[in-house]
C-alpha cells in the first residue's frame, strides 16, 4: 500500500510518499506540486492522492510482471489463474477485511465456477457472456441476491482492468455487461415492545452494555466492540467514537480486525455520556481494575471495554 502526505517546503506543497517498491526495498520519495501553500490545500490534497494511485498502480504492474518473468502476454494464461495471480499482488495493498472479503468470492465462488462451466478458459478469451452467464447461474441457479452480484462484479472488472491496463488483454469485456439493479437496504428497527424484551434477555449477562449502547448510541456493532477506556472521558461526560473492532473469515480461519478509525470520517463523532451508562461504565471499570489485580495482568490487556470473545467467542485469531 502507497502511504503518503503534505509537506509544507519554500512556500509550496510538496508530496512525500512511502511506500515498498518491487524489490522489497523502502522508498519515500518526495516532489513538488508547484502550488503555493495559500489557498491551495484541496488541490495539493487532490494531487496527493492522485500520486498515490498512479504509483500503486505502477508497482502492481511491476510486480506482476517480475511474477511472469517480464512477460506480459503470455497466450496460454487461463482466466482463473490470472485471478489467483491477481489477487495474490493486490493483497500488500489492500486492507485485512477487504482482502478477505475478494478472498472470499474469487477463491471460493468465482474461480470454482469457471473452473466447472468453462474449464481452461484463457484471459484473452473472456468475453462478455462468459461474465454474464456466471451472473445469471449465481443469481438464479443459487439465489444470490442482486448486491452480491454487484459486489463480485466490482472483483471481477477490477482484476480485468488490470489485465487491460498491462496489454493482457485489448479491451475490458466487464464493462459491457448488465448489471443487475442493486436493491436498496431496508432498515426494520426494534420498537418499544422489542427493545424492552431485549434489555430483559441479557440483563446481567456480559452483552448487556453491548446491546444498551448499540440500542440507544446507534453504534455498529464493530463501534461497540471498539470502545476502549480512553475513549470515555468521565470528566467531561462524553463518549468518543473513534476505534473498531471486526470479525471477518480469512482462508478458512476467524480472524478479528482492530482499527484505530472507524469506517468513515463522519462516524468519528462523540456522544454525551448519559447518567445510566456513566454509572453502567465505573461500576464495568472498577470490576476490571480489580480483576487485574487480582490476575495481575496488564493495564494494555484492559484498554477494551468489551472483550471480543464476548460477541465472537474465543475461536478467533487477532489481525492489525
Amino acid at each position: 500500500m502507497v502511504a503518503g502526505h503534505l509537506r509544507e517546503k519554500d512556500g509550496f506543497y510538496h508530496i512525500v510518499l512511502s511506500y515498498i517498491d518491487e524489490n522489497g526495498k523502502r522508498k519515500t520519495p518526495c516532489r513538488s506540486t508547484k502550488l503555493p501553500i495559500k489557498g491551495n490545500k484541496k488541490r495539493a490534497e487532490a494531487m496527493l492522492i492522485q500520486a498515490r494511485r498512479e504509483k500503486e498502480e505502477e508497482l502492481q504492474c511491476l510486480l506482476m510482471e517480475k511474477r511472469s518473468g517480464g512477460k506480459k502476454q503470455p497466450e496460454d494464461i487461463r482466466f482463473t489463474t490470472f485471478l489467483s495471480d491477481w489477487l495474490s499482488m493486490m493483497r500488500p495493498s489492500l486492507e485485512t477485511t477487504t482482502y478477505a472479503a475478494y478472498n472470499g468470492s474469487i477463491h471460493n465462488k468465482i474461480i470454482p465456477y469457471y473452473d466447472k462451466h468453462y474449464p481452461g478458459l484463457l484471459l484473452r478469451d473472456v468475453t462478455p457472456k462468459h461474465i454474464q452467464d456466471y451472473y445469471s447461474y449465481e443469481m438464479n441457479e443459487n439465489g444470490v441476491s442482486a448486491n452480491t452480484v454487484i459486489h463480485r462484479h466490482a472483483n471481477i472488472r477490477k482484476a480485468l482492468q488490470y489485465a487491460y491496463k498491462t496489454d493482457l488483454i485489448e479491451s475490458n469485456p466487464a464493462d459491457k455487461v448488465q448489471r443487475p439493479k442493486k436493491i436498496p437496504h431496508e432498515c426494520d428497527p426494534y420498537n418499544a415492545r422489542e427493545l424492552k424484551e431485549l434489555f430483559a434477555a441479557v440483563k446481567g449477562t456480559d452483552l448487556e452494555l453491548g446491546v444498551i449502547l448499540a440500542a440507544f448510541y446507534g453504534l455498529r456493532r464493530s463501534e461497540v466492540v471498539g470502545l476502549k477506556w480512553n475513549a470515555i472521558d468521565f470528566d467531561r461526560k462524553i463518549i468518543t467514537i473513534k476505534h473498531t473492532v471486526t470479525q471477518t473469515c480469512l482462508e478458512g480461519k476467524s480472524v478479528i480486525v482492530e482499527k484505530n478509525r472507524t469506517k468513515t470520517k463522519s462516524s468519528h463523532r462523540s456522544l454525551p455520556l448519559v447518567a445510566p451508562f456513566e454509572e453502567l461504565l465505573k461500576t464495568l471499570k472498577k470490576r476490571q481494575e480489580e480483576n487485574q489485580l487480582i490476575c495481575g495482568t496488564t493495564t494494555a490487556r484492559n484498554t477494551w471495554i468489551i472483550s471480543t470473545s464476548t460477541i465472537w467467542g474465543s475461536g478467533s485469531s487477532p489481525a492489525i
